[in-house]
């Protein structure tokens, strides 16, 4: 599904379900160097059992045209901007680390428009060791090597995610090198740490947010390590929090634990 949002060609998988304004709609948010395709099990899941699917390309990333937000404030902007364009009126939103602070950005930008948050392998403040950054804008290579390494804790998947004897940091590695390289204009990679690094508004976005929240994170995950979302579960008043045995990339290497977790969350939100 492609829409126009700020002028610019957006696109979102529906897991080839047409768009129903009847349905629920759920939007999922990925990473940095990272695209919709992370979303894959999940997303399908979702859209198979009556909900309205929005798994986007963020801008200049793969599929989607414009520059790359270069803040968490101006992709929570296009979040938003993107529900406008597709017409719809409220929304779960579901972020994946820099995906997670654009999530958690824009419920607290539109707490009206926001019916359930998800956070996946979040932390705050987010912050992006000197040598990642100075990596991701000199040394793009060595740094998606670098970052690979902190965010895997298996060789291979569960069935349920690629299939059997699929090299998860392999095909890690080769997804963002090829949305890296789908943007030659612009370092998708140093402007997403960047912006992950930047943001200072976590606290109060969290204080704002109106609607059940869910912290999912992994218990081996050394790139937004666990211990790191304590500032932000403190200010979240009921908010769920759920450890699954992963590191960064929680979808691809706990794929059923992160479905049936959404799956459990969002039961009531139809």
């Amino acid at each position: 599904m492609e829409l126009v949002v700020n002028g610019h060609r957006a696109y979102c998988y529906t897991a080839g379900k047409a768009f129903d304004a009847a349905k629920p709609s759920v939007v999922f948010i990925h990473g940095v160097l990272n695209d919709h395709s992370v979303w894959i099990l999940q997303s399908r899941w979702f859209a198979n059992h009556g909900w309205n699917v929005l798994a986007v390309d963020l801008p200049g990333h793969c599929r989607s045209g414009g520059p790359p937000p270069a803040s968490v404030e101006e992709a929570a902007q296009f979040v938003l901007a993107l529900l406008d364009a597709a017409g719809i009126g409220k929304a779960v939103l579901v972020g994946h680390s820099f995906g997670s602070l654009i999530a958690l950005e824009a419920a607290a930008r539109a707490p009206e428009r926001v019916t359930h948050l998800a956070l996946v392998g979040t932390a705050y403040p987010m912050t992006v060791s000197p040598a990642l950054l100075d990596g991701a804008l000199n040394d793009p290579q060595r740094a998606i090597d670098m970052v690979n390494t902190f965010s895997h804790s298996l060789l291979a998947p569960p069935p349920s995610s690629l299939g059997p004897g699929t090299w998860v940091y392999g095909g890690s590695r080769a997804l963002m090198r090829r949305v890296l390289a789908s943007n030659r204009e612009a370092n998708v990679f140093h402007i997403g740490f960047k912006a992950c690094n930047d943001y200072a508004n976590g606290e109060a976005a969290i204080a704002a947010v109106q609607c059940p929240i869910l912290f999912l994170l992994g218990d081996a995950d050394q790139m937004t390590p666990a211990r790191a979302t304590r500032a932000l579960i403190a200010k979240a008043s009921g908010a769920q929090v759920l450890t699954v045995r992963a590191g960064h990339q929680l979808m691809s290497e706990a794929p059923d634990e992160v479905l049936f977790a959404l799956r459990d969350f969002l039961s009531a939100a139809r």
